[in-house]
């Protein structure tokens, strides 16, 4: 798993803004597919989670994108 982690870090040094927006996309298409093919019954419950997860890691994210856009080169 750390060898994992740590090719991902590497990845990451290695890419700009593109690739990352590219990434976002087929990481929201891939939960759009996951999404339509889940029943009726448990999509209440997923979509709970899904808000969940959306809300927890959308406001750090913002947060640091924040500071970064405000501060003074």
């Amino acid at each position: 798993m750390k060898k994992l982690l740590e090719a991902a870090n590497r990845y990451l040094e290695t890419s700009d803004w593109k690739t990352i927006a590219v990434l976002k996309f087929c990481l929201v298409s891939l939960g759009m597919m996951i999404g339509m093919a889940i029943g009726r019954k448990a999509r209440r419950p997923v979509f709970s989670c899904a808000i969940a997860v959306f809300a927890a890691t959308y406001v750090p994210l913002m947060v640091k994108f924040w500071r970064v856009f405000t501060e003074t080169e």
